[in-house]
């Protein structure tokens, strides 16, 4: 049954890595981390040893009998009037099998509406929000797989849309918690009512694998996740980076220092810090929005982020900040508590 379910997963994976590929898409607040500790630690992650119900977001089969009862609420004041939240509660139904509900989405704000001449006309508002309920099951005392439903609905001035998505993941724990690692398929779907009638979009498809390694004698815990691994050339040269044609056919990298960058550009790195039970500091790293988002005059701390974890009697509250552009950060909340703790 073991050497069933992982060769089916296997397959859908290899079959998806050649499907959307690239190119523009839709739905892309999907992809937000409704997690401080995921904005912590770099922005995506697939695999944890740890216990964290907001994590069901980046890997449904994360989910687990452990997290029973336990509920979440998140909330990002993003950019300018940009902000978005989540409220996630799980159930198990029995030792193998759980259940959780989730709410997420983004606010736009407020826009003043203008006529052709430029002449403010009223306003208007823009938001996106998403229904997901994710079923994992155990496959033995190692291995869980877990598939979400995520219904979308999407509001933008006058014009709305449908659409729903799918995400089916794997995730693999060691008996002593020391290792995790994990696989999941994101977004697989489609529109249902397009913004425009005919004009349908592509959903932010995605493959990410990675795992979570604990030292046995330190307080210390690692994580890495490979996103977008249904795309190759990720990396993006900046256009100031750029120079004649001429020039840049003399000074074109090799094959090695290209396929570097490329790796570099899949991969986000994160460390956690444990000095007591009840306090985690968490540190996260992100080559891609590094790049992308740099400024060459003063680069900064662009792509990196931090955050904490503390517990408080019967609650966790968590805080993540990351660093986008020099023109502002991202700050991220969290709290939990289960319910179970106070019946």
């Amino acid at each position: 049954m073991q050497r069933y379910y992982l060769t089916s997963i296997s397959l859908i994976i290899y079959l998806f890595s050649f499907g959307q590929g690239g190119g523009l898409s839709t739905y892309q607040f999907l992809n937000l981390p409704y997690s401080t500790q995921v904005a912590a630690l770099g922005g995506k992650m697939v695999a944890a040893d740890s216990k964290d119900i907001t994590l069901v977001h980046q890997n449904p089969a994360i989910l687990d009998s452990t997290l029973s009862h336990e509920i979440n609420l998140f909330y990002t004041r993003y950019f300018a009037d940009i902000s978005f939240a989540s409220a996630t509660y799980a159930q198990k139904l029995d030792a193998k099998r759980t259940l959780a509900i989730s709410v997420f989405g983004v606010s736009y704000g407020t826009f003043d509406e203008a006529d052709v001449s430029g002449i403010i006309t009223g306003s208007f508002t823009g938001n996106d929000i998403a229904l997901a309920l994710t079923y994992s099951q155990a496959i033995d005392s190692n291995f869980t797989y877990g598939i979400s439903f995520k219904p979308i609905y999407s509001h933008l001035e006058r014009y709305y849309s449908f659409g729903a998505a799918f995400d089916i993941g794997l995730h693999y724990k060691s008996s002593n918690n020391l290792f995790a690692a994990g696989a999941v398929i994101k977004n697989i779907g489609y529109m249902i009512k397009p913004y425009t009638n005919g004009n349908f979009e592509h959903l932010p498809f995605e493959i990410l694998v990675g795992f979570s390694k604990k030292l046995a004698h330190a307080p210390f815990r690692i994580t890495a996740t490979l996103h977008n691994l249904q795309r190759y050339n990720l990396y993006y040269s900046p256009p100031d980076n750029q120079s004649l044609l001429i020039e840049q056919t003399e000074n074109s990298p090799g094959f090695i220092e290209r396929a570097g960058r490329e790796m570099l550009s899949h991969a986000i790195l994160g460390i956690e810090f444990t000095p007591v039970k009840a306090f985690t500091l968490r540190f996260g790293y992100n080559y891609q929005r590094r790049n992308e988002l740099k400024v060459q005059e003063r680069i900064g701390t662009v792509g990196f982020s931090w955050g904490f974890g503390i517990h408080l009697n019967k609650f966790d509250i968590s805080f993540g900040r990351a660093t986008y552009h020099l023109a502002g950060s991202t700050n991220h909340f969290s709290i939990s508590s289960n319910l179970h703790n106070w019946l």
